[in-house]
């Protein structure tokens, strides 16, 4: 019968569906590409970040059909393999573009620099190929949450980055999420923390697209404050996790990240609350030495540009 082929067609509904089924239809075939299963490589042949490939890989390691081995790293289940189907899988979902992180990222870049700074909707909007209705609308919900200034005929203002007032956040970050681990104690899980532990302890070697920050938002959202939640949901909190992000893409600096979220998490694990507190507070504030480095940084290259190029307004 027309529409009964014997291959099954299959229209995967977002992205992270769709590298499921294509890992199942590889591996079925005996892709030889498909060996290396690190979610380095992955994320690399999809063309896309590591949270997608990392659902997926989950959910094929909760099917069955690969392997988590003691050591963190996946392997093909060769005894569910013979049962698999190829499928035609179509469609294939384009990548949602996130403007509002594009556009934070811009931003950051500019409130690095020495002066205000004005990003022209045009040149982003060349840049990045897109709209300008999309910059606009963006930036003009970054200006309602006070991150830049709209100046009419000029553009759209980014101030420096203030280092009191970065401060200033710090100290309200830091009492914010030692009040929600607190609320979350009685409601951590020891195998989400354990999982958690084994992505931070994969990205210890220094790769920062491999580096896991989950373990704020497990414990911020573990919380059930849903006021707590909506601080650092709201741009300005987001503009200092890029903005502190941004500044560590140093290896040991990676590293250093890596091994703090580890031995907090080891500390909740044994339930050593005042320890844990202890290790995440220090985390937070050892942050802005991360930051001023980059600053420092920031600073020898403007002085080693032409003056035209220091002048110059993006």
């Amino acid at each position: 019968m027309p529409g009964r082929a014997q291959d099954q067609t299959a229209r995967p509904s977002n992205l992270t569906r769709y590298i499921c089924q294509d890992l199942e239809n590889r591996i079925a075939a005996g892709d030889p590409e498909v060996e290396d299963l690190s979610l380095k490589s992955l994320a690399a042949y999809y063309n896309v970040s590591i949270t997608p490939v990392r659902l997926a890989t989950s959910e094929l390691v909760r099917k069955g059909l690969i392997i988590r081995l003691p050591n963190r790293r996946l392997q093909i289940n060769h005894e569910k393999k013979g049962a698999l189907t190829v499928r035609n899988v179509r469609d294939v979902p384009p990548p949602v573009m996130n403007w509002d992180e594009i556009l934070l990222k811009e931003v950051v870049k500019a409130s690095l620099s020495q002066t205000p700074r004005y990003l022209r909707e045009n040149t982003l909007a060349s840049q990045l190929g897109v709209g300008r209705s999309i910059v606009r609308q963006v930036f003009s919900h970054f200006s309602g949450a006070g991150l830049i200034d709209h100046i009419p005929r000029r553009g759209w203002l980014v101030h420096p980055l203030g280092i009191e007032d970065m401060r200033a956040y710090l100290v309200i970050r830091e009492m914010l999420e030692i009040k929600a681990l607190r609320l979350a104690r009685k409601f951590l899980d020891p195998q989400q923390l354990e999982e958690i532990h084994a992505r931070c302890a994969s990205g210890a070697h220094g790769n920062l697209a491999d580096f896991d920050n989950s373990l704020h938002e497990y414990i911020i959202n573990t919380s059930g404050n849903r006021y707590i939640r909506q601080f650092f949901q709201q741009y300005v909190a987001r503009y200092y996790t890029e903005l502190f992000y941004f500044a560590a893409p140093e290896t040991e600096e990676v590293q250093e990240m890596a091994n703090e979220h580890l031995a907090i998490i080891r500390a909740l694990l044994d339930r050593k609350w005042t320890e844990a507190e202890r290790l995440l507070s220090s985390h937070i504030f050892g942050q802005e030495a991360v930051l001023m480095k980059l600053l420092e940084k920031e600073k020898r290259r403007k002085q080693n540009e032409p003056a035209h190029v220091r002048e110059k307004l993006i």
